[in-house]
């Protein structure tokens, strides 16, 4: 899925407040233009465009993507450097297809999705965790989002759900179920079996985000199993998604993660199962017309299908909606 970059300089929001230059950035966020093809859409002159194109770039909102030929003139293409920006409000980009945002939980299945749908819908993703995902719903900042909570009953999502949106009327539909674990070098070359073989001294780990569903179940785990987090090397420092910390273990820059299956198995790691939990998808009914695409898709075979090639995977529940 495309990016979304949040923006909190002062400087960047005080730019932005100028609606020309808005209006140009949108055009970018969708696809990458020229000079020429800016000026067209916007019947302005060239020299007009170049003129908020250099203040774009300047505070660092815009790139140059590629330069072409045309003609007999060497022609610059520009592009946004986000999918979408967040300041006080969503920018999206101005298109003819709708743009949503998605925020929660990484999910490599939702991101085979959004490249399914491209055709249809821009999905752009802000990955900041289970809880931070919902309460970006909460507030507006995103259209849907992904979670997987594990709440003190032993069930997924939908207490935090009910929680966090007693007002409002939102779906809750299964993804799927997936399966997480120990993400270990290739070989297992420490030899770690098991979640308190992370607090030995020459064992590296690295964490997931707070708020994400796995950090839950991390904390969650380590006070069950009477473990002071202060003695695991690497608690403190955190990525955001499963495959950042799969990478990381590839690049032996840390030994071992909790994360999903799947990310282990894409990047050729090790892996040794902890649990499997369901993922949801939580999103507003007034959304449902715009994302009915996606909603669509989860009922159909091609989708189950594809889903299979994730390892750790499993499409049993997925499209069924959960009564909140």
């Amino acid at each position: 899925m495309k990016t979304v970059q949040p923006i909190q300089s002062f400087d960047k929001i005080k730019l932005l407040a100028d609606s020309r230059r808005m209006e140009i950035l949108r055009l970018l966020m969708d696809t990458p233009a020229t000079l020429t093809h800016l000026a067209r859409t916007l019947k302005q002159s060239p020299a007009w465009i170049r003129h908020h194109i250099l203040t774009l770039e300047s505070a660092n909102l815009i790139e140059v993507s590629e330069i072409r030929k045309t003609g007999k003139v060497m022609e610059k293409f520009y592009r946004a450097k986000g999918g979408a920006f967040l300041l006080q409000e969503i920018i999206l980009p101005k298109s003819k297809k709708p743009a949503v945002i998605f925020s929660g939980s990484h999910d490599l299945a939702l991101e085979e999705i959004a490249e399914h749908l491209s055709k249809h819908v821009t999905m752009l993703s802000l990955p900041v965790g289970s809880l931070d995902g919902l309460i970006n719903l909460r507030q507006g900042l995103c259209q849907i989002s992904g979670a997987h909570i594990l709440d003190a009953s032993g069930e997924y999502n939908t207490p935090t759900v009910r929680h966090l949106f007693p007002d409002r009327n939102v779906e809750l539909v299964t993804l799927a179920h997936r399966t997480q674990g120990l993400i270990l070098a290739a070989g297992n070359p420490k030899k770690i079996k098991n979640i308190s073989d992370i607090m030995r001294e020459n064992v590296k780990f690295i964490n997931r985000n707070a708020g994400s569903g796995t950090r839950l179940w991390i904390d969650a785990e380590l006070k069950k199993q009477k473990i002071d987090s202060a003695f695991i090397n690497g608690y403190d420092i955190s990525v955001k998604t499963h495959s950042e910390a799969a990478v990381l273990i590839s690049e032996n820059k840390v030994d071992v993660s909790i994360g999903l299956q799947a990310a282990a198995h894409q990047h050729g790691l090790d892996f040794i199962p902890l649990f499997e939990e369901r993922y949801d998808l939580i999103l507003p009914r007034e959304n449902e017309k715009t994302l009915s695409p996606l909603l669509d898709y989860l009922q159909t075979s091609t989708f189950r299908s594809g889903l299979s090639s994730l390892t750790g995977y499993n499409a049993a529940h997925s499209g069924e909606q959960i009564h909140i």
